[in-house]
């Protein structure tokens, strides 16, 4: 059976799409019969254009200067410089330097991300670059195609050779199968701004920001939008791009979790975003759990066992906090999560739904940005998949609880009490009348710092005339 559809991917590096420029493509995919676009995990536009119209669709995009996908995106962090904490050196000018620099495009996945983020994944490229804490000073990890294994780059690299350093990476991995090799190609007779690393990069806890409806920015608001079935309509984004170019908003960024973020929007215009969701019945409260799952793109099998398993969470109020998820059918990409679902792949692997088995794994720590892998459980079939994934939620949360964080913190607290300074008094206890020892009771000839026990036997309240023998013990503050 031939192929209805030519899926066509458009590249935009680090997840910034102009409006008009996405609005021009929206308005061409409409005019060659393409009804939804979607985008991936890597920040890139695809759509579906039917084969009778592949032709003058390319030519259309050609003469509209276009750039269609010759390999995969540049992912980076930059939609988090604006949208989330952001104290760091790394601003939306450094990117745009960078970004500037490829000359090229890239073949290998490319990331460039900033260190302490834990929206946009670190590790997910061939060639990964983390800012460090030195302004402009990078951290490379490269992972040869094909593997999981990262190698770290032996020395911290200046901002301005980022691209042709990736260029000549790219060059020579495929010749040198270890970072080794690939170092003395790569610096061999070539000037690199470097230096030396202090400590190695230690990886964010992870944190997945709820990236889902209006939020708060600055005086105005940023809005996330995701889609379940990953697939936006055409006359929606008509009219999302119609209000980012009618208000000045600028840009839309995509993020790895194939949803869209809007920034920057002034509160007056609010209500234009809430006239058009609502008239293409958008939601943008969908539950966190639902939010934090990769699936590999256009994997319709993928998205559905991440529905079953979301179904079950709801049954049993499974927490996922902390934690996100990644379903890999297909093949062994590299996706970010913390547990990975993994459908078997075998020779003799059967077409039967009912015969298909998955292993379930996480990585180190549960960190999504490690790259180790841990066996979980094997073989297991779907309609079991939800109550071991839901067990496995259940270790992490055991796992973090070994250590009696609320204890320590109460024993901290009563630690760092400091007691209240006390004082003894004695106070006479017919009529409360006070002897301090500072000030002895000079009508009676007793001097200043007399102790109490080396008062006279026949020393009496100056007050009521009772014995000594009547005072009592008192603490009072100093």
């Amino acid at each position: 059976m031939l192929k209805a559809d030519q899926t066509i991917q458009i590249n935009f590096t680090g997840g910034i799409v102009p409006a008009g420029q996405l609005m021009k493509i929206v308005e061409l995919a409409a005019d060659h019969q393409c009804r939804e676009l979607r985008f991936g995990h890597r920040q890139q536009l695809m759509l579906d254009i039917p084969v009778n119209n592949y032709e003058a669709f390319m030519t259309q995009c050609h003469l509209a200067h276009i750039p269609l996908a010759a390999g995969p995106n540049i992912v980076s962090s930059y939609l988090t410089t604006g949208l989330l904490m952001h104290t760091g050196w790394l601003t939306e000018g450094v990117y745009k330097e960078i970004f500037d620099q490829f000359d090229y495009h890239p073949a290998l996945k490319v990331n460039i991300c900033e260190q302490s983020q834990t929206f946009v994944p670190l590790f997910t490229g061939h060639i990964n670059w983390v800012s460090s804490a030195h302004s402009h000073y990078w951290y490379l990890y490269l992972r040869l195609p094909g593997t999981q294994e990262l190698m770290a780059w032996p020395m911290l690299v200046y901002s301005n050779h980022i691209a042709a350093l990736s260029k000549a990476v790219e060059q020579y991995i495929h010749q040198a199968h270890s970072l080794e090799g690939i170092y003395e190609y790569v610096t061999k007779g070539k000037v690199i701004s470097s230096r030396e690393k202090e400590q190695e990069l230690s990886l964010p806890p992870f944190h997945l920001p709820y990236y889902e409806g209006f939020n708060q920015q600055n005086n105005g608001y940023w809005l996330g939008i995701y889609k379940r079935n990953e697939y936006f309509s055409v006359p929606f984004l008509k009219d999302m791009c119609a209000i980012c170019q009618q208000t000045m908003t600028g840009a839309v960024y995509i993020t790895p979790w194939k949803s869209l973020v809007i920034q920057h929007i002034n509160k007056w215009h609010r209500q234009l975003w809430d006239y058009i969701l609502g008239k293409h019945g958008i939601n943008v409260r969908h539950a966190a759990n639902e939010l934090n799952w990769c699936v590999e793109d256009d994997c319709e099998d993928g998205l559905v066992l991440k529905r079953h398993i979301i179904r079950y969470f709801d049954s049993m109020d499974t927490r996922t906090y902390g934690l996100c998820f990644s379903v890999r059918v297909r093949k062994a990409e590299s996706l970010f999560g913390s547990i990975v679902i993994r459908r078997q792949q075998h020779i003799r692997e059967s077409k039967l739904k009912y015969m298909q088995r998955y292993d379930i794994l996480h990585t180190a720590g549960f960190n999504a940005n490690s790259s180790q892998l841990v066996l979980y459980r094997e073989a297991v079939s779907k309609e079991h998949l939800g109550p071991y994934v839901a067990a496995l939620c259940k270790a992490y949360y055991e796992q973090k609880s070994e250590n009696d964080l609320l204890g320590d913190y109460i024993r901290e607290q009563q630690a760092a009490v400091i007691p209240a300074a006390v004082k003894t008094i004695y106070q006479c206890s017919e009529c409360q009348t006070v002897y301090d020892e500072a000030y002895g009771d000079p009508d009676q000839g007793v001097q200043a710092g007399t102790l109490f026990n080396e008062l006279p036997a026949e020393y009496c309240c100056s007050v009521c005339d009772a014995p000594v023998t009547n005072y009592a013990q008192v603490l009072k503050p100093a």
